[in-house]
């Protein structure tokens, strides 16, 4: 099956690419079918952080690539014109199943990191009540610490909540909102929960489980986001989308999240394509690609 052709590029804005078998090879593939921004999350707990240090070879090698890919191209790959390998923004947290290994070293190595201008969220961050790997109350005050420090740096927190929206809810109502945004991370609900956080202000992300086959739901909810809080994403390497599934996934895939992100808000001619594409990655680039935060920058009015 051929891969949807989009009328603008399209932003991931949650992969895990250190899970992935070769990130370079992925981040080349994803560029040559448009996807121009990438949000890669890095866990402390569980990988340390050595996806900053790796990074700028996996974006030399993408390119290497890349160009490889362009060469070959017979033009049934789908190879965007003028393909270039996508800009990549980190968002560093600890994941509420690695709650437990929470302690006052790790705190400071996350601050630390956190100072990196290739940071643009504190995440994935919140709760998880399906799996339970940590104990809730950790996980709930873990939850907090991370929402506190993101308002400390002024940078946006992306949130991984299951089966544990209501107690997500309220831990952000207390503790205040993040100015800087608040990204809801691979929405599979349905619309009569999403209306809260899209009132709270939330970015709300889609990615493969739009495409699902028994998903109705889920679009029936994406069509009520408004339009300048609708993401792309994929949850790389998990959440393959369809016609996908079965395989692993890739930033590359965001494309058929989009493609049907733009069939269920009714973008049916080029020029609407055109249009909501542009608007979901403006929507990218504002929330996640930003500029260093006084913080950041070492301001001592931070």
């Amino acid at each position: 099956m051929p891969s949807p052709v989009l009328e603008g590029p399209v932003a991931d804005t949650h992969a895990h690419l250190q899970m992935l078998a070769d990130p370079a090879c992925e981040l080349a593939r994803a560029g040559a079918h448009g996807v121009a921004f990438v949000e890669t999350i890095v866990d402390p707990a569980e990988d340390g952080f050595a996806t900053f240090d790796v990074l700028p070879l996996w974006l030399m090698e993408a390119a290497r690539d890349l160009k490889v890919m362009e060469e070959e191209d017979d033009g049934a790959a789908g190879i965007v014109a003028a393909p270039a390998v996508p800009h990549v923004r980190i968002a560093a947290g600890v994941h509420p199943h690695n709650a437990k290994e929470w302690a006052p070293e790790l705190k400071a190595a996350l601050r630390e990191r956190l100072r990196d201008r290739r940071v643009s969220a504190v995440g994935e961050i919140g709760l998880d009540y399906h799996y339970d790997l940590s104990p809730r109350e950790t996980q709930r005050e873990v939850f907090r610490a991370q929402i506190r420090l993101a308002k400390e740096a002024g940078l946006p927190i992306a949130l991984h909540m299951r089966e544990a929206h209501d107690d997500g809810f309220a831990i952000l109502e207390e503790e205040g909102f993040p100015e800087a945004g608040t990204l809801l991370h691979c929405f599979n609900l349905d619309a009569a929960e999403l209306f809260r956080w899209v009132e709270a202000g939330c970015y709300i992300a889609f990615g493969g489980p739009l495409t699902f086959k028994h998903a109705d739901e889920v679009r029936e909810a994406a069509k009520l986001v408004p339009a300048d809080r609708l993401l792309t994403e994929t949850d790389s390497p998990y959440m393959t989308p369809e016609p996908l599934r079965g395989t692993d996934c890739g930033p590359a895939h965001t494309i058929y999240t989009a493609d049907v992100l733009c069939e269920v808000r009714g973008a049916d001619t080029p020029e609407a394509r055109a249009a909501l594409l542009a608007q979901l990655y403006e929507n990218a680039q504002r929330l996640l690609n930003r500029k260093p935060t006084p913080w950041q920058k070492g301001s001592s009015n931070a």
